[in-house]
């Protein structure tokens, strides 16, 4: 008897031991600091590139008031997935869109996924060709990083350097078929952004100490050819920059408790804010009203001395390195919406290698033959920004809770589901007129 007693209580204590470590392993990457992580990495990509473009447009007031008002829609509309998803039986994005128009809805949805972060990775791209090989813009020609160190060659051009950067770094890391396999390349890319934002406000501030910079415009300037249309313009690159309602599922799924994703959201949203302004408004004062569209191009003419052009270059580059980081989590999503929309019966993780393979090499290439196409990324950010942004960030989540398939929504959520979709409209069909206009009028 003793014995058996003995056997017992060592058999006993044993397995609390065991429960905690299995829970402590189930909550690793759940924390409220990981969701923040997560979702801000999701944020901060190649839209921080063009936000101090809209402030030469806008003005300094007029941007920040924009930041803000987007922002507080982004939270709202965030609030609006989240409320559904605890309610009802849905998980993911998808599922609620299915929960509440059928297949017809998880289908649109897949669809804007995919044309979003398609054109999302064309954009970085293109960004990283004009950090690499240069850009000319409106009769200027900005020198790329290897052109100013070895001069313009034919193997630097804008075609060889990309497809020197797509075959040995971009997929190397895209044949990686987990994407927690990732998670040290995104630690990185997230420090090499922030870097950025460092060293830019510190040159602006330095510039505008020894007198190099010009006044910031506060408000538009209509006497410069700017029209009222032209300021709606600007609005879908602050909406691409806030883009996050894609990554809510995924990471609220790491978190034990569902209140702790609103908590999350709204102070990412916060450091968001605090980021785009910063980038904006001191992006403005370092380069006033020569900012270029993609504001990476402009750091080859900011400075004539050795340890300018070699701080020029470290920003350039830094940036550059943080969206081939960056360029795997994204293809990831992308990589899974082709693939579910095309095998809907068969998922891309059961798949063979020769599956998985032959769609990585054919969207890479697509997305590389793209970028060589496309020489400005402003009116690829307006395309997107006026269409499949507005309908992943605003449009479907006020329509879910319009919908209201589970009768939980208040009046006050339909009333700001409304207000949400008529600007979202309002603004993209503004936005849209304005584009073509100057389009077929420049012609």
């Amino acid at each position: 008897m003793k014995l058996e007693n003995q056997d017992s209580g060592v058999v006993a204590p044993l397995l609390p031991e065991v429960q905690p470590i299995d829970d402590e392993r189930s909550d690793e990457g759940a924390s409220i600091s990981g969701a923040i992580f997560n979702i801000s990495t999701g944020m901060v990509g190649a839209g921080i590139m063009s936000i101090p473009a809209t402030f030469k447009v806008l003005g300094v007031i007029p941007s920040f008031l924009v930041i803000l008002v987007i922002a507080y829609f982004v939270e709202v509309t965030v609030e609006f997935l989240l409320k559904y998803t605890h309610s009802g039986e849905s998980n993911t994005y998808g599922e609620l869109m299915a929960e509440s128009f059928g297949k017809f809805g998880s289908v649109a949805l897949q669809v804007c996924v995919m044309i979003t972060n398609l054109g999302a990775l064309i954009i970085y791209l293109i960004i990283i060709g004009d950090v690499l090989s240069g850009n000319e813009s409106e009769g200027t020609v900005h020198l790329g990083v290897l052109q100013e160190w070895f001069g313009i060659q034919w193997w630097n051009s804008r075609a060889f350097s990309l497809l020197f950067i797509v075959l040995l770094v971009l997929l190397p890391l895209l044949l990686l078929r987990r994407i927690d396999s990732l998670r040290h390349a995104s630690a990185i890319s997230v420090l090499l952004a922030a870097f950025f934002v460092a060293i830019c406000s510190t040159m602006a501030i330095h510039a505008m100490w020894v007198g190099k910079t010009q006044s910031p415009r506060l408000v538009p300037n209509f006497a410069d050819g700017v029209s009222a249309l032209g300021l709606f313009t600007t609005i879908p690159i602050f909406a691409t920059a806030f883009g996050c309602h894609v990554n809510v599922h995924p990471i609220r799924a790491e978190l034990g408790r569902p209140s702790d994703m609103s908590s999350a959201v709204r102070i990412s949203l916060v450091l968001c804010v605090v980021i785009y302004f910063a980038v904006g408004f001191f992006g403005y004062l370092l380069f006033g009203d020569s900012i270029m569209a993609d504001m990476l191009v402009n750091f080859d003419q900011t400075s004539d001395s050795v340890i300018g052009m070699i701080l020029n270059d470290t920003v350039r580059l830094s940036y550059a390195i943080h969206l081939m980081l960056v360029f795997p989590v994204m293809n990831y999503s992308l990589r899974a919406n082709v693939d579910e929309l095309f095998f809907p019966k068969r998922p891309l993780s059961s798949a063979g290698n020769v599956r998985f393979l032959s769609l990585t090499c054919v969207l890479l290439a697509f997305i590389y033959v793209a970028a060589i196409a496309i020489p400005n990324i402003w009116y690829f950010f307006q395309f997107m920004g006026t269409t499949t942004v507005m309908c992943l960030m605003f449009i479907f989540p006020s329509s879910i809770v319009l919908r209201d398939v589970h009768c939980m929504s208040t009046r006050r959520d339909k009333a700001l589901a409304v207000l949400v979709i008529l600007l979202a409209v309002g603004t993209s069909l503004i936005a849209i007129f304005s584009n073509l206009s100057d389009l077929f009028g420049n012609k």
